[in-house]
């Protein structure tokens, strides 16, 4: 497959966008980040289009689709003034009604980018979220998902993971704990306590390991407890979170972190172990394509270029907003050391009324009710507790955090859903302000709008990446 559409969350990769790459071809893929939130929000806006409603009376277990329906759904949906419900943050001990989510909400999404089509989909995770993988991945196998994409950390466990799932096998994961020493914690999922012991059968996805070195390639490749099925070499002008430099932090004169030559991948160590690999990051031109394919890639992950197009998840007034910035030439992406409560660089398009504004920033009360990002750390008595440097500084300090680290911090959990239409309505009517992550090449989706328009289509980004003299690949559904 040539083209690989980026996993972007929250709810950005939507499924219609995954779907309409898909049957364009290629590679279409749904973010699996915060799937639970935004469904739960979908169902709260009494579910525009019936599509949930749709995907749920094909759930292998009808009593628990129906259980979560009940939970959530508004009827009419709500009026934009109240707020969506306040649910269970991800941690290492999760009810049975938190899981119970997750798996349905991983099945919805890629049951609906599955539909209409033959072709495979994927679905893309980031690592550093550790607590929901296990539920997640289960989900999204019982609605037939291809391939599961992961990035944002070193993911060993999730191939032989992967093969537990498919045979309905109890599987466990370790939650990365600040403080654990060597006991270490691990999130445990029995599939069956779902589905029962006569599970519906499923295929083990193909799995793909979003990777910023060579080193880590080689890691996976040698350590993974299963098969690492390809790797898309992702670079730091992509959009989101990037892999912070190699060596001490630099920054340059806009703040920015700057990346060197021990940043750079080694293709030819890549091309060594033997494993198809896509480029990421600033290719997503036929130019690019093309180069990626003489380097010996099989083709490219897009990112930007999607988020753009007129199928994604992005909100229509920011997207809007953003193509004109593109026209008259006044885009500006940085990458911030400090916006993501992770500590990861993490990029931000320049926009009006978002969190890349500083008024806006520091209107915003702190507040962190979602905890995706959140750190788990174990507490003096040996249990483990969770903080995040973007909640009140006050509670950030008592749970033993360092002050250094909660400046500049924004909640990004709830400004991505609000980027995708599920901003948070709270007292006095403040209403959760977004935040746009794109990739340094923002400026370049000129080059798929066509003359005249102000606007495009997954389509047009797919007829303007592909060179018709290039021969078709056959697509593989499962392994």
């Amino acid at each position: 497959m040539r083209i690989i559409q980026g996993g972007m969350g929250v709810g950005i990769s939507s499924w219609r966008l995954a779907r309409a790459v898909s049957r364009l071809g290629h590679l279409g893929v749904v973010s699996g980040t915060a799937l639970d939130q935004v469904l739960a929000r979908r169902l709260q806006q009494g579910d525009p289009g019936g599509h949930v409603r749709r995907a749920l009376d094909h759930f292998p277990v009808p009593a628990l689709a129906e259980h979560v329906w009940r939970a959530h759904y508004i009827a009419g949906g709500t009026t934009g003034a109240e707020a969506y419900h306040a649910l269970e943050m991800p941690s290492a001990t999760p009810s049975d009604e938190w899981l119970a989510r997750v798996i349905v909400a991983n099945f919805v999404e890629v049951f609906l980018a599955r539909e209409e089509h033959d072709q495979p989909v994927g679905i893309n995770y980031l690592e550093k979220i550790q607590a929901p993988h296990l539920p997640s991945m289960f989900g999204a196998m019982l609605a037939g998902v291809d391939y599961v994409l992961m990035g944002a950390g070193i993911p060993l466990r999730v191939p032989g993971v992967l093969d537990r799932l498919a045979r309905l096998e109890p599987v466990t994961y370790p939650l990365a704990v600040t403080g654990a020493g060597p006991d270490g914690v691990s999130l445990e999922f029995d599939p069956r306590a779902f589905v029962g012991h006569d599970g519906p059968p499923l295929t083990r996805p193909r799995f793909l390991a979003i990777v910023a070195s060579d080193v880590l390639a080689q890691t996976l490749v040698r350590r993974a407890s299963g098969h690492v099925d390809g790797f898309i070499l992702e670079g730091p002008t992509a959009g989101g979170h990037n892999a912070p430099p190699r060596g001490p932090l630099r920054v340059d004169a806009r703040g920015e972190p700057v990346y060197g030559p021990r940043d750079e991948i080694d293709l030819d160590k890549i091309r060594a172990l033997g494993r198809p690999f896509w480029l990421a990051g600033g290719v997503g031109s036929a130019e690019g394509l093309r180069r990626a394919l003489a380097l010996g890639a099989e083709g490219i992950q897009v990112g930007t270029a999607f988020a753009m197009c007129s199928d994604s998840g992005l909100r229509g007034d920011l997207r809007h907003a953003l193509l004109a910035k593109v026209l008259d030439g006044s885009t500006d992406v940085r990458t911030s050391p400090v916006a993501s409560p992770t500590g990861f660089p993490f990029k931000v398009a320049a926009l009006d009324g978002t969190l890349s504004a500083d008024d806006v920033v520091d209107s915003r009360p702190r507040i962190c009710d979602l905890g995706y990002l959140r750190e788990a750390y174990r507490t003096p008595d040996g249990s483990v507790a969770y903080r995040c440097p973007a909640e009140p500084v006050n509670l950030y300090l008592a749970k033993g955090g360092r002050e250094e680290s909660t400046d500049g911090r924004v909640c990004i959990c709830n400004a991505l859903m609000a980027s995708a239409g599920f901003a948070q309505v709270r007292a006095r009517r403040h209403v959760e302000p977004p935040i746009v992550t794109m990739g340094d090449d923002l400026a370049g989706i000129r080059r798929f709008l066509r003359p005249g328009a102000r606007d495009y289509t997954a389509a047009d980004v797919v007829r303007a990446l592909t060179d018709p003299g290039l021969p078709p690949v056959a697509l593989a559904a499962g392994p």
